[in-house]
């Protein structure tokens, strides 16, 4: 899997690696196509917010947001035998918001960043937690990866 990662507040370079063999172990556990492709930005909660609130309606910060664009959209037609990569989406997630959380949750920093990363690659991969079983179905899966690669909640 591609990842193209930006990090507008220049402090997570050191955790881009983790990152990337976290969302490589994932793709090949969930069946993602070698081609795929994903951008993920680490931003701070003033830009999260702004984001939050122009496509969510919810103006506070909030902890990481995805933007799948596999899905079909309405009127959309489907190309059949190009063999273009897999443009999975965009994942948005706060610097600040994962510092906070790792503290509440007290486990480390590269934790909650890994938590949240996968987090935001099962939304594209069609999870959601929008009723109670989905919810139970995609932490428990979360669970299971971040268990299995090493990230386990202590």
């Amino acid at each position: 899997m591609q990842i193209d990662f930006h990090d507008e507040t220049n402090s997570v370079e050191e955790h881009v690696d983790l990152i990337q063999r976290l969302m490589s172990f994932a793709g090949e556990k969930e069946n993602v196509p070698k081609n795929a492709e994903i951008s993920i930005s680490f931003v701070d909660n003033k830009e999260i917010q702004i984001i939050n609130r122009n496509y969510r309606q919810i103006d506070k910060p909030t902890d990481v947001i995805s933007f799948a664009l596999e899905e079909p959209g309405e009127g959309e037609i489907k190309v059949i035998g190009v063999d273009l990569p897999v443009v999975l989406g965009d994942i948005v997630i706060s610097v600040d918001k994962a510092k906070e959380q790792a503290v509440e949750y007290n486990h480390s920093f590269e934790r909650e960043l890994g938590f949240l990363a996968l987090h935001g690659l099962l939304h594209l991969l069609g999870y959601d937690h929008m009723n109670e079983d989905d919810e139970k179905q995609m932490f428990k899966r979360q669970e299971e990866i971040l268990h299995e690669f090493g990230l386990p909640r202590v």
